[in-house]
């Protein structure tokens, strides 16, 4: 299988991997046995597979990574206190503070895939309980980086100027929200509050930390890493700022420290004058879910632990506040979690009553465009959905993995499949596969389409387009309750009768109607166009 190991393991994978033939430098050396067991020259104790440890093997690393590279992975979680680098075999051992520390960073990025400068790396926990290293120059390099990096050894004033950072994204080619921001860096610590403009024709956000350990290591680890595979690249810097002051909760500014903030018709009121000035309506005006402009989390409350896309794992939650932000899957907006290349989705826990090609076609064609979808032919509450690219893969994965298709929840994840296979000629599948690489139905056929800055999560609210002038209300009303749904409001866009919302009775029922009705002929040569609306009425 090319190479690759697609299946990130915890704490199951052993033998050639972790074992390592002769390294020359110092007693902890491991190497491999006639047996496949790890020899005795390596001062830890050995472990059975599977148990958690502070210990975590760490493979695949790029061959010119850094030690700061390697403990910055740990840094979010806890403590590190000792690094062991393999570079020839492109392998490290880090071992953290606790073994809750490692439970935690084994079982986040089993769901959110760590890159380094592109490339995935893959971890597990140990067999060895502790690490145990020598003075040689290669380890002393390693404690040199851990001093430098470690928060215990780090003095706040020195390492953190601010607690505020400011981001930029470069390459905006999807969007990026306010809650999106605080989904990745609350992995490094409690965020107190953002703000998201536009400046330079840039999107901008002032970011700020409860304190300036946690904004060290956000900067640290995170500046220059995509948000999707090969775009949105965040660059961090500190900002000359201090505090940030909010007025108003809503999608371009949130204090997170005061629930009890108005709204304020989506107009922040910054007390900083130079932000003031900056501020302009942001290129992005997205709500990552319903209700996120009202309905916050209490502050500072520890999200409990949640489930992840991976069956029989969960992850505990991650450290720092508000991390999970009650969003549906873990890994939504957060670090690529698809390596380039792979678009196939394996989406499992369909209704095999009810399922076909072209249902998966539509729903996961709101995310990207669908080339091909095979179900399964002996197991149909299983299918293969070939997406155009990684990042459409990723942006359809992290948007529908848990939301309810046909009365079931969906579980998404990354496939093997490098693509789908289409039956050879003369071998029917009762239709089961479909090639949809021609469809004059993508979304995201046009560079630079305005589709692009129009994805959101499903939603209740639809937004319907391409209505012709002699439909009006009543006849689309009447369309969509045909399908058994409730339809509790709608309006016409005031300023353009051939847009309107509709508002469904649930999130599910808007999944079904966005499925039968896009597309559908309303005479006068118009096809209904419908997507998830980011808006309610």
């Amino acid at each position: 299988m090319d190479g690759v190991h697609h299946d990130i393991t915890v704490g199951t994978k052993r033998g050639s991997d972790e074992l390592f033939s002769s390294v020359s430098n110092g007693p902890y050396i491991m190497s491999t046995t006639a047996n496949g067991n790890d020899s005795k020259k390596f001062k830890g104790d050995v472990r059975g597979p599977g148990l958690p440890s502070r210990v975590i093997h760490i493979r695949k690393l790029p061959s010119d990574i850094t030690e700061a590279e390697v403990i910055s992975l740990g840094l979010p979680f806890g403590d590190v206190t000792n690094l062991l680098m393999l570079k020839a075999k492109n392998q490290a051992f880090l071992e953290m503070n606790s073994e809750e520390a490692a439970q935690n960073m084994v079982g986040y990025y089993a769901t959110v895939m760590p890159v380094i400068r592109h490339q995935p790396v893959y971890l597990q926990f140990s067999n060895h309980k502790e690490l145990k290293t020598d003075n040689s120059p290669n380890q002393e390099r390693a404690q040199a980086a851990l001093r430098a990096l470690s928060s215990s050894h780090v003095d706040t004033l020195m390492a953190a100027p601010s607690t505020v950072l400011r981001v930029v994204v470069e390459n905006l080619l999807y969007p990026v929200t306010l809650d999106a921001l605080c989904q990745i860096f609350s992995k490094f610590g409690t965020v107190l509050r953002i703000i998201i403009f536009t400046k330079n024709n840039q999107f901008q956000a002032l970011l700020q930390f409860s304190d300036g350990t946690s904004a060290q290591a956000a900067k640290l680890t995170l500046d220059g890493q995509n948000i999707y595979n090969g775009c949105c690249t965040l660059r961090i810097s500190f900002s000359k700022l201090t505090s940030l002051n909010v007025k108003y909760n809503n999608e371009k500014s949130r204090d997170f420290t005061r629930p009890d903030l108005p709204s304020g018709d989506n107009q922040p009121a910054l007390e900083h004058p130079a932000m003031a000035a900056a501020f302009a309506p942001g290129i992005i005006s997205a709500a990552p879910y319903a209700g996120a402009t009202h309905g916050f989390p209490p502050a500072f409350a520890i999200q409990p632990a949640v489930s992840s896309p991976y069956p029989g794992l969960t992850v505990p939650a991650l450290p720092g506040a508000l991390a999970s932000l009650a969003l549906p899957a873990t890994a939504r907006l957060g670090f690529p979690t698809i390596p380039a290349g792979h678009s196939v989705l394996l989406v499992s826990n369909l209704n095999p009553e009810r399922v076909t090609p072209h249902c998966l076609f539509i729903l996961f064609g709101v995310y990207g465009d669908v080339m091909r979808v095979k179900i399964l032919f002996n197991k149909k509450e299983n299918a293969l959905v070939q997406m155009c690219d990684s990042t459409q893969a990723q942006l359809a994965m992290s948007h529908l993995n848990g939301q309810r298709l046909h009365g079931k929840p969906l579980r998404i994840t990354l496939s093997k499949h490098t693509s789908v296979q289409l039956p050879r000629e003369g071998h029917e599948d009762q239709g089961l596969t479909k090639d949809y690489s021609n469809s004059p139905l993508h979304r995201f056929k046009k560079p630079g389409s305005k589709n692009y800055s129009n994805i959101f999560p499903p939603s209740a609210t639809l937004h319907l387009s391409n209505i012709p002038p002699s439909v009006v209300e009543d006849d689309l009303k009447m369309l969509f309750s045909s399908s058994g749904a409730i339809v509790k409001a709608f309006k016409f866009f005031q300023k353009d009768h051939k847009m309107a919302l509709i508002q469904m009775g649930s999130v599910e029922e808007a999944i079904d109607c966005l499925i039968s009705f896009h597309n559908h002929d309303l005479g006068e040569t118009h096809h209904l166009r419908v997507s998830f609306s980011k808006s309610s009425i």
